[in-house]
């Protein structure tokens, strides 16, 4: 990844839509994908496996994939319209390419269930990151998804609060602060 951080702790769908900030691409290499799914292992059930898995060009081709038909997606659905159809078709046939199954499992004590993809890597991440979408945008809360409000800021936040105005209070908000100082107090 770049000299940017990756802006984690949103819903998965919305931390991959945040991997493509104003300037810049942090998943413009297999390497920077691999960093942002260890980023994402404790939150999302197969990423160290995937982060260890060999991820080439197809794979961060597929991922591209599933970021733009999101990004498209989400921003009809946040706004109330209807997403294009092609983009909802994508995000499903991303699903298909990588089956969930839910494998059964005795733990000494009681039977569990852990739910894996089959398929090459890079379709089973398509199909994670496609079903995280899904999610995201088959959820109500979908029309509270708000963009950053500094200048040069383009990233997604789910506000746990109505009052949020920036993507991270440490990253965008000190930034506005610091400048809206630096206005008041400026010399004449």
């Amino acid at each position: 990844m770049s000299d940017l951080v990756a802006l984690t702790g949103e819903p998965l769908a919305l931390d991959l839509l945040n991997t493509r900030p104003a300037a810049g691409d942090l998943l413009a290499t297999a390497h920077d994908l691999r960093a942002w799914l260890e980023l994402q292992a404790e939150r999302f059930p197969e990423a160290r496996d995937l982060a260890a898995a060999e991820l080439g060009a197809a794979d961060l081709a597929a991922v591209h994939a599933v970021r733009d038909r999101t990004a498209r997606a989400l921003d009809h659905a946040r706004h109330g319209r209807r997403p294009h159809a092609d983009d909802l078709d994508a995000l499903n046939q991303a699903q298909r390419a990588a089956p969930a199954v839910a494998e059964l499992a005795w733990d000494g004590a009681a039977v569990t269930t852990t739910r894996r993809r089959t398929g090459p890597p890079g379709a089973r991440l398509a199909a994670w990151l496609a079903e995280a979408a899904a999610e995201l945008l088959a959820d109500p809360a979908v029309t509270r998804i708000r963009q950053c409000e500094a200048d040069d800021c383009v990233l997604l936040f789910l506000p746990a609060h109505p009052r949020r105005r920036w993507c991270s209070a440490a990253r965008c908000g000190n930034r506005v602060r610091v400048a809206r100082h630096y206005q008041r107090h400026k010399p004449a």
